[in-house]
């Protein structure tokens, strides 16, 4: 392959002005989500945010338009990270194997991140609801479950049935289980681990194939 055609001077400046854009982006979703983080929502005014990004309140209104878009750039940015922590989990060639290490990544994500976390399941913002593209890229966010368990009924380790079934079902059991745990009633991860192979387990063909014993 040869080298790139030159950008030329106009294509480099729209080059400069696109990564200029995301990268201030990116700064003011963070500012925001340390705001939530160490402040609560009551910090989260565009005129706030705007200062301690070191922006004008314009630029705020034009990437997010109001408040509510930025709240909905926090939801998906939190579901992002949660896609991109269940992506680096390695695959193994024993899908079964694979499908039980994405509950841990899953717990760990949802712990690391407690502010984008009180944005995604706890509503931290009032009155704040997301749209139903932003829930259906939310879901997205976990199809690597969705994934994983069809590689699972296709090796015979589930019973076969629609994917999403048994991943909602998983999906809401770890779900519990780390609210628990986020409000003090457990302790460690062994009631998460024992829910999440419990939930597995509903669906196996053998009840004795989980990697992990109950």
């Amino acid at each position: 392959m040869g080298s790139p055609a030159p950008l030329g001077l106009q294509g480099a400046y729209a080059l400069g002005n696109q990564t200029s854009h995301d990268e201030l982006r990116n700064r003011l979703i963070q500012v925001a989500g340390d705001l939530l983080l160490t402040h609560g929502a009551d910090s989260l005014t565009v005129r706030r945010i705007a200062s301690e990004a070191g922006c004008s309140t314009t630029v705020v209104y034009t990437m997010f338009g109001n408040k509510e878009g930025l709240a909905e750039a926090l939801y998906l940015e939190g579901f992002e990270r949660f896609r991109r922590r269940l992506a680096a989990v390695p695959r193994h060639p024993d899908p079964l194997e694979y499908l039980t290490s994405l509950g841990p990544a899953y717990r760990e994500a949802c712990l690391a991140e407690p502010g984008y976390y009180s944005v995604m399941f706890e509503k931290a913002i009032p009155g704040f609801e997301p749209s139903e593209r932003a829930r259906t890229l939310a879901r997205a966010a976990v199809n690597a479950l969705d994934r994983a368990i069809a590689d699972c009924i296709t090796a015979g380790y589930l019973v076969p049935t629609q994917p999403r079934k048994i991943a909602d079902c998983l999906w809401a059991a770890a779900q519990g289980a780390v609210s628990l745990e986020r409000a003090g009633h457990l302790r460690d991860e062994r009631v998460y681990l024992s829910v999440t192979l419990a939930a597995i387990s509903r669906y196996l063909v053998h009840k004795d194939s989980l990697p992990i014993p109950l």
